[in-house]
Order: structure tokens, then sequence, then C-alpha cells
């Protein structure tokens, strides 16, 4: 995917240029209106072994509104393999004012493309990069409507017996050279730090957002009636990711509709099989021209169903299904100012959802005029699972030398949400997630510098004040004071007290189980709902018998006894034994985000 920017300022010189004579002739080429003709319906299809250099037919987009306009094809030949093992690309020039002053354009494949009536596939493949003709690959209609429900034997590749007149080399799908249409991420809301956050922490999506080229309208949360002639091939739709107060939606073509479904694109957007996307309308608010890279303004309207497959050669829509959705309420609080609760549903799909939950979260939390750099939040979030108790989780985000507060705290709720989501075994419908926000001005951070006991020899069932010395964000340093209390079955000899972040403390309590297997849905929430916040300070005894680590439950102060009862455990990697127990004695609230840990050795008489 091309840098967006690059994109905008050419779409930007483009209207500027409107006063020119250049400008007034692109106008003009863009305002002429095809001729008003419907697109045939999806019943008749052209066979590929009969497609040959010279044929001459007709594809169908939305350039501009919501009808399709008609433009010339002429078939240039077949690349043999280009899209996959024994699969064809048709290779074809476009003719007529508009595709050839725009070019092909980002949002464009899926269009169909007919000869003599009959469906011959849709427009996918942009041929180079700066390509000074508008020539396309075209996916065939037989690759295609192996998608449709139930399909796998409409191939109608057949038998190959009619050669085209030219055979050019493959150059593959993947190449430099033959890339699929752009289908852009739009992100609607959004701002350019959020689509770079996205873009950033999401390159192994292989989904590359651009911002506010596109908008969602009011209805599109909306479930609408689609009645025969009211979704026709060649119309905009749009797979929405995020909907609601901020919208991210990618959009492409439809190629083929029945009564009950449509295929578009003529390539995945995400290839993940199995989805489920709302799926809407879409509205074109202009086609935008690039030397590098045209592409059509969006906004998403009514709800017309879900996507329900993601495949090599299409996506295949099933109209009035209700997508799978997760619930998301964000409450920004700040004091002196009403409340602001932003309302989201993103998609349930393993790899995406948690990447938009944390993206979502980065742009709400700039959605306040009290938003600076300086600014700490404090997180409280409740993840709901059918069938299981609330995950909560409590955590302060301070700006750092490395990373804004919002971006702190994005990533601290995505690692969250993320152990959770991500569990093999997760079988339950996560039901909604509500994230409370307090925004406090300014930079809460804190640092240990050093700690000492206020006596070194000590007896067992003592009571013993530690002294730590901590250092607050450009401020003094000052000295808390933390009392606990000794077990009364100390033995005599040395014994260390850790004084530290919440972090480090949970990595003694769960030290990670490297090839270990991976834990049940109730272990995980177990072990996030015991994990420690990072504003308190914790003094911990490290004592000197054995802790161990089990589905997501830390036992310590192990009797002997037990420790051997457990050790067969460790053969397959579910239990982990330490020969130290970290046993929390006390705590105290530091009002900032803690850094740090040092240990201080008493001596037991």
């Amino acid at each position: 995917m091309q840098n967006p920017r690059l994109d905008i300022r050419a779409g930007a010189l483009f209207l500027a240029l409107l006063g020119t004579g250049f400008g007034a002739r692109a106008q003009s080429v863009l305002d002429q209106a095809s001729p008003e003709v419907t697109p045939p319906p999806s019943t008749s299809f052209f066979p590929l072994d009969q497609v040959k250099r010279g044929l001459h037919g007709t594809a169908y987009t939305v350039f501009e509104g919501t009808k399709p306009e008609a433009m010339d094809v002429e078939i240039i030949g077949l690349l043999h393999g280009a899209i996959g093992p024994g699969q064809d690309m048709i290779l074809a020039r476009l003719h007529g004012a508009k595709p050839e002053f725009s070019g092909v354009v980002a949002g464009m494949s899926g269009s169909p493309v007919y000869i003599d009536g009959k469906l011959l596939g849709a427009l996918s493949y942009r041929i180079g990069q700066f390509s000074k003709e508008p020539i396309a690959g075209i996916t065939p209609i037989g690759e295609m409507l192996q998608v449709r429900e139930g399909g796998g034997g409409d191939r109608l590749v057949a038998s190959q017996s009619g050669e085209s007149e030219t055979k050019p080399v493959a150059a593959g799908a993947g190449s430099d050279a033959i890339r699929p249409i752009e289908t852009p991420l739009v992100f609607s809301g959004f701002s350019a730090e959020a689509v770079s956050f996205w873009n950033d922490h999401a390159k192994s999506l292989g989904l590359t957002g651009v911002s506010g080229i596109g908008g969602s309208a009011s209805e599109s949360m909306k479930m609408a009636a689609v009645t025969p002639g009211s979704v026709l091939p060649g119309s905009a739709v749009s797979a929405q990711i995020v909907r609601g107060d901020m919208e991210i939606a990618a959009t492409c073509t439809v190629t083929y509709v029945d009564p009950k479904q449509l295929l578009a694109c003529g390539h995945p957007i995400t290839q993940y099989g199995s989805i489920s996307m709302p799926m809407t309308r879409a509205e074109v608010l202009a086609t935008l021209p690039s030397p590098l890279n045209a592409f059509k303004i969006i906004n998403t309207t009514s709800t017309i169903g879900s996507f329900t497959a993601d495949r090599e050669t299409a996506i295949r829509g099933e109209f009035g299904r209700e997508a799978k959705m997760i619930p998301v309420a964000l409450h920004l609080d700040r004091e002196g100012t009403p409340t602001k609760t932003l309302h989201l549903e993103v998609i349930d799909q393993d790899q995406v959802t948690p990447m938009a939950v944390m993206v979502s979260v980065f742009q709400g939390l700039m959605e306040d005029n009290g938003y600076a750099v300086e600014t700490t939040y404090r997180v409280r979030g409740t993840v709901k699972l059918a069938g299981y108790p609330d995950v909560k989780f409590e955590n302060l985000a301070a700006p750092s030398d490395l990373a804004p507060s919002n971006l702190m705290a994005a990533l601290t709720l995505g690692e969250h949400f993320n152990r959770l989501y991500a569990n093999a075994a997760r079988r339950a419908r996560v039901e909604g997630i509500d994230i409370h926000v307090d925004v406090l001005p300014g930079r809460h951070t804190i640092a240990i510098e050093s700690a000492q006991a206020e006596l070194s020899d000590v007896h067992a069932g003592d009571t013993v004040t530690i002294e730590a010395t901590v250092r607050p964000w450009r401020s003094d340093r000052k000295t808390v004071r933390v009392p606990v209390k000794l077990p009364a079955t100390l033995p005599d000899g040395p014994v260390r007290l850790l004084v530290s972040d919440g972090s480090a403390l949970d990595r003694l309590m769960q030290p990670p189980q490297i090839g270990g297997p991976t834990l049940d849905v109730a272990a995980t929430i177990a072990q996030l709902n015991n994990e420690h916040t990072d504003d308190r300070l914790y003094v911990t005894l490290l004592a000197p018998e054995t802790q161990a680590s089990i589905e997501g439950r830390t036992l310590t102060a192990l009797p002997l006894s037990m420790a051997n009862v457990l050790e067969p455990l460790r053969d397959n990697r579910s239990l982990t034994l330490n020969g130290e127990s970290a046993v929390p004695l006390g705590s105290v609230e530091m009002g900032a985000v803690l850094s740090g840990q040092q240990v201080v050795t008493l001596r037991v008489k």
C-alpha cells in the first residue's frame, strides 16, 4: 500500500487546478455522464475457454453517487496461473472518458465485466504503478463462484482448450507488476496519529489504513431490507471493522448478486476465511484522480447484511444476516466537565479485534478538549464474557520519554484484552467491553531510588517499617514508610524483602510458562484479575519456601510433601516450581505510575 499522504496531496493538487484550464478539462471529464444502463443480471456466465484477444465487453462501477456507470473493456489476453496454480487472470484495457482520465481506481475492485450480456468476472488487479493506460486484471467468475454458499461445483474454467491468441508471461498476482486493486481501510473520525498507530502495530494483518477520506451515515447501523434490484452488480459496498461514533471500513464493488447473497472484490480483503463483518451500502462522494493511486471518497450508508467469507478470489455477503459484533463503551471523566461517552461496535475476529479495540481507545482518549501531551489516565476496564466472571483491570497510564500516555493506555488495555481474547480455548462470546478513564492533568510518574528497613535485626512476628526513597517526576525526593508484619514462622537467619512496583511483583507471582499448555479461559481470567496495579508500592517477603504456579494461580509457602505431589505436573509444563515464595506483606498508594525495585535484607534472630 502506498503512502496515503501522497495520494491526499495529489488529490489536493487536482482540486486546486480546477480553476485552471487543466482543472476545467478534468472537471468536464468527470462530469460526463456515462449512458444510464442497468447491468445485466448475474445469471449467465461467459466461459473462460472462449476468452481471446480482441473481445469487447462492458464493466460497471460507481464513480459518483450510488448508480453504476458503464465502461468499455477490451480483452488483451490471459495470464496463465497469475492468481494461483491453475488460476488464470484475464488482462484487459479500459476505455471511456472517466477510466482513461482517472485510471484504475482504489475501490473499483469487484467491478463486473460482461461480454455479450454474460458475466465474465471482476476487475480486481492493478497492472503497474504509474501506467499511462488503464490496464487491469480480471478475476474469472468461475473462481469467484466457488465462494458462494454450497459452491465448489461451479468452476467454469472448463477445458482451457481454446487458447488465447497471446500468451503473456505470468508476473504473479503478488509481484510489483500485478497487485490487487487497493481496498483501502478508511478511518472515519480518527486522527492521522491513530492511523499511524494502526499501521505501525497491525502490519501482520495486511490491512493498511488511510484517514479522513470517508464517513458513516447515521443509518449505517440499521438493517435495511434488500428488495430485488436494490443491490446491483457494480454497486459499492463496505465491510465495517468498527462502527458507531467512529468507523473503520473497507470498500469495494459488487460483482455478482442473487436473492440470498452477493460476491464482491475479486480478491481478498483479509483472506481470513470465515468472517462476520457488517455489510453496508456505500455512496461514492467523488472519485479522485491521482498519478500514484486514484481512489474513491466513500460514505457508508445502510446495513444490508453481513460478510461471511473472505477468500482468495472474492468476499461473500449474505443479505439480512446480523454480524457478530462486540459493543464497546468508553467513558471519559475530567474534573469539572460532564462525562463524555463514546459508543462503538467492533467485529469479533481473532486476528483483528484486539487491534481494533486498541486503536479505538487510542483515538478516544484524544476526543476531549482538555487532551494534552502531559496527561495521565487512570483506566478501569471490565470485559464481560458469557458464562464467566467479569475480567477487571485498573492501571495508570502516564506519558514517558518514549511514548504519549494515550499510546501507553491503549497498549496496556490491548495486552490485557489480547491475553483473554487470544486464548486458544476461548469458546464464550465477548458480551461487551466497558472502559472508564479518569483524566489527570500532568505527568504522574514516580521512581524508586533506594529502600531500607528501620531495623536490620528483627524477630519472627515483628512489625517492621520499610523506608523507600522515591523521586516524583520533576520534583524533590521523598520518603515513603510502609509498616509490615513478618510471619511468626520465619526461621533464624537472613531474609530478603522486595520493595517494588506491581509489574515486578507479578513476574514473581506469575512467572511465564514457556512452551507449556495454554491456560483455559477460567485460569486466564483468574490470572488477569489477580494482577497488581502500577500505582502502588509493594513490599514482598522472599521466603525460603517452595512456590507453585499452576493454571493461572500461585500457591506460596508449600510444604515439601505438597511440592513432591505436584512435581509430576512439571513434565507437561503445566506447573512452575520455585524454591523461593513471594509473600506480599503490604502496599501503599502512590497516586502515580511507580517504577523500580530494591531488595532489603533483614536478619531474623
